[in-house]
C-alpha cells in the first residue's frame, strides 16, 4: 500500500492536466481510499501512469541474432550485477535483463514487441520471461503467410478469419502484424513489392489484397489493437505514395502505420529523398480510423532489425556493413545490419527532421505515438531526449543548426513553431499507445488501474527530467528510487484468445504435414508453460 500525495498529475484518459492530487494504491491497484501504508511526498513533482512503448524490439530470433552479429556491440556496454539485478549488455540491441531495468529507469512499465513470426511464438516468450519488470506482449507478423495468401487467392474470407484467430491462440500473440506485405514472400526469389499491385508470384494476389483481407479480419475478430501495418517500400525515395495509398485502402477500417517517418519520402527510387510528411499528416489528420507510430532517427549507432529482408539487404548494399537474412518457413523474413545515423548526412538529416515534423503536424495527440523503432532509429533510452527536442523549441533550434542545411531546408520542421506541453507527452507516452492498444488498465490513474506511477522531479532540462525519475512504482511496488533498483519483479505477459471454428484445424494440419518441418501438434504455444504471468485481453464489444 502507498499512498502519493500532492503530487502535480498528469491523467490525460481521466481529463487531469497537472492538478495537485493524492493517489492511493492497494493490492498493486490505483485505490479510491487512502489504507495507509508508506507516503511518498510528492510536492512540487509531475505524477504519470507508468510508459507504454507500443512499437519495440526486444525479443525473438531477429533480436538474437542482431545480437550475435554484434558482439562489439555488447563489450562496449557491459553491465554489472548488483545485490539486487542481473548482470548484462546493453548498446543498441541490449540483454533481456538490460532491457526491462533500463525500461524501468526511464519510468516505462509495458512494452510490445512488434514483429514475431508465430513458428518462433516459443523463442519469443521465453526471452520475455526472462524480461524484468515490465509487462508485455508481441505482434504476430501474417502478412507473407502462405496459408493466408493461398486462402485470400481461393476467396476464402471466412478461413482466413478463422486460420488468423487460431494463430494468434496457438502462439498467445497480441496483434496482427504485416511487414512489408507480399514483398517479403517475393524476396524469395530475388524481387520485391513495389506497388500495391504488384503480383505475388505464385499466389496471384497483390498487396492490396492482403492488407484489405487482414484489416478486415482484425475488424471482424474485434482485436483490441488494429491491424499493425509495415507499409511496402520502407526507406525507399518515392514510398509516400505507397503509405498513402495503403491509408486509402484501408476504406474507412482502423489501421495503425507503424514507424510512418521510413514511409513518407518524395523523390525518386535511387536518389535522395525528401520530405512529405505535411503532406501525409494532413492526410492522418483527416482520417480519425488512423493512428501512426513515428520511428524518430535520432543520430548515432544502432542496428537495423527487421521482418523486411530486402530492407535489410538494401542497407547491406548501402553502408557495406556486415548483414544477415533468414527466411522463416512459410510465414516471414527478416534483415540485420549495423547502422550510423550522422547529422551531415543529407539522408540522416532528412529523417531525423521528418519524424518530428510528424509529431509536430499530426493535430491530434491520441493519434500519434513516441516510438523509435527501437533499434531502428534509435535506442528507446533517447526517448527522453526526442521528449526535449518537441517540448523545448529553441533546444530544438539549436539542433537544427547542427545537421545538414541544404536536406533541412527541404522540410518544413524550420518553420514548425509548437511546443508540445506535458499533457501531451503523457498522451504520446502513456495514454495514446494505451487506448490504441486497447489496455484497460493501462495509461491512466483511475480508480482499478494497474499501480504503475512514474514520478519526476521537475526540471527546466526536460530531457533530464524524463531520464531519471525519481520514483517508479509497479503494481504497487517501489522498484526505482532516486535512480537505483530497489526490488525487482516479472509483469505480465498479454495475449488475445479470439474464437474461431474448430473445422479450420484439419486443413491447417494438412497445410502443417505438407510444408512445415514443424508437426501440428509441437506448433501451439503451451500456456502454462510459456506464460507463467498470462493476461488474456477480451476482444472489443
Amino acid at each position: 500500500m502507498i499512498r502519493i500525495l500532492n503530487g502535480e498529475v498528469y491523467d490525460p484518459i481521466n481529463g487531469i492536466a497537472g492538478e495537485v492530487r493524492n493517489l492511493y494504491i492497494c493490492d498493486g491497484r490505483i485505490s479510491s481510499q487512502d489504507a495507509g501504508g508508506r507516503t511518498i511526498d510528492a510536492a512540487g513533482m509531475v505524477v504519470m501512469p507508468g510508459g507504454v512503448d507500443m512499437h519495440c524490439h526486444i525479443a525473438g530470433p531477429k533480436v538474437n541474432t542482431a545480437r550475435k552479429l554484434r558482439p562489439e556491440d555488447h563489450r562496449a556496454h557491459e553491465i554489472a550485477k548488483t545485490p539486487l539485478s542481473r548482470s548484462g549488455t546493453f548498446g543498441s540491441v541490449p540483454t533481456t535483463f538490460a532491457t526491462g531495468y533500463r525500461y524501468a529507469m526511464m519510468g516505462y512499465t509495458t512494452a510490445f514487441d512488434a514483429a514475431i513470426p508465430p513458428l518462433a511464438a516459443r523463442h519469443a516468450h521465453e526471452e520475455l520471461n526472462d524480461t524484468p519488470v515490465i509487462d508485455k506482449g508481441f505482434f504476430l507478423l501474417m502478412g507473407n503467410n502462405e496459408f493466408i495468401m493461398e486462402r485470400i487467392a481461393a476467396g476464402e474470407k471466412e478461413e482466413v478469419r478463422h486460420f488468423a484467430a487460431w494463430l494468434l491462440q496457438a502462439a498467445k500473440g497480441y496483434a496482427i502484424k504485416l511487414v512489408n506485405p507480399g514483398g517479403v514472400e517475393l524476396w524469395k526469389s530475388r524481387s520485391n513489392a513495389h506497388t500495391l499491385d504488384d503480383e505475388v508470384t505464385g499466389f496471384q494476389i497483390t498487396p492490396r489484397q492482403i492488407i484489405q483481407s487482414l484489416a478486415e479480419v482484425s475488424e471482424e475478430l474485434s482485436l483490441p489493437h488494429p491491424v499493425h501495418i509495415h507499409c511496402n517500400n520502407l526507406g525507399i525515395a518515392g514510398n509516400w505514395e505507397t503509405t498513402l495509398e495503403t491509408m486509402k485502402a484501408l476504406e474507412g477500417r482502423r489501421g495503425h502505420l507503424t514507424h510512418i517517418q521510413f514511409h513518407s519520402y518524395g523523390g525518386n527510387p535511387g536518389e535522395s529523398f525528401s520530405s512529405k510528411a505535411a503532406e501525409m499528416a494532413e492526410y492522418v489528420n483527416a482520417h480519425p480510423n488512423l493512428s501512426v507510430d513515428v520511428g524518430q532517427v535520432m543520430f548515432g549507432d544502432t542496428t537495423s532489425l527487421t521482418g523486411d529482408g530486402p530492407l535489410g539487404y538494401m542497407l547491406h548494399q548501402v553502408t557495406g556493413c556486415k548483414w544477415v537474412n533468414v527466411d522463416i518457413e512459410n510465414e516471414a523474413g527478416c534483415g540485420i545490419t549495423p547502422i550510423e545515423y550522422k547529422e551531415k548526412n543529407s539522408i540522416h538529416a532528412t529523417q531525423w527532421a521528418i519524424g518530428l515534423e510528424w509529431f509536430l503536424l499530426v493535430q491530434d495527440p491520441w493519434r500519434v505515438v513516441l516510438t523509435t523503432d527501437h533499434p531502428n532509429g534509435a535506442s528507446f533510452t533517447l526517448y527522453p531526449r526526442i521528449i526535449r527536442l518537441l517540448m523545448d523549441r529553441e533546444y530544438r533550434k539549436e539542433m537544427m543548426r547542427n545537421v545538414n542545411q541544404k536536406a533541412l531546408a527541404q522540410t518544413t520542421l524550420p518553420d514548425l513553431e509548437r511546443e508540445y506541453t506535458l499533457n501531451e507527452i503523457a498522451i504520446i507516452t502513456r495514454a495514446g499507445p494505451a487506448r490504441l492498444l486497447g489496455l484497460q488498465d493501462k495509461g491512466h490513474l483511475g480508480v482499478g488501474a494497474c499501480g504503475d506511477v512514474t514520478i519526476y522531479e521537475k526540471n527546466a532540462d526536460w530531457e533530464k527530467m524524463f531520464a531519471a525519475p525519481r520514483y517508479v512504482i509497479k503494481d504497487g511496488q517501489v522498484l526505482i528510487e532516486d535512480g537505483h533498483l530497489r526490488g525487482e519483479t516479472y509483469g505480465r505477459t498479454f495475449y488475445v484468445s479470439p474464437a474461431y471454428d474448430p473445422a479450420i484445424e484439419g486443413k491447417i494440419r494438412k497445410f502443417f504435414d505438407d510444408y512445415y518441418t514443424v508437426r501440428y501438434e509441437n506448433y501451439p504455444v503451451q500456456l502454462e508453460h510459456y506464460l507463467p504471468r498470462p493476461e488474456a485481453i477480451p476482444c472489443r464489444v
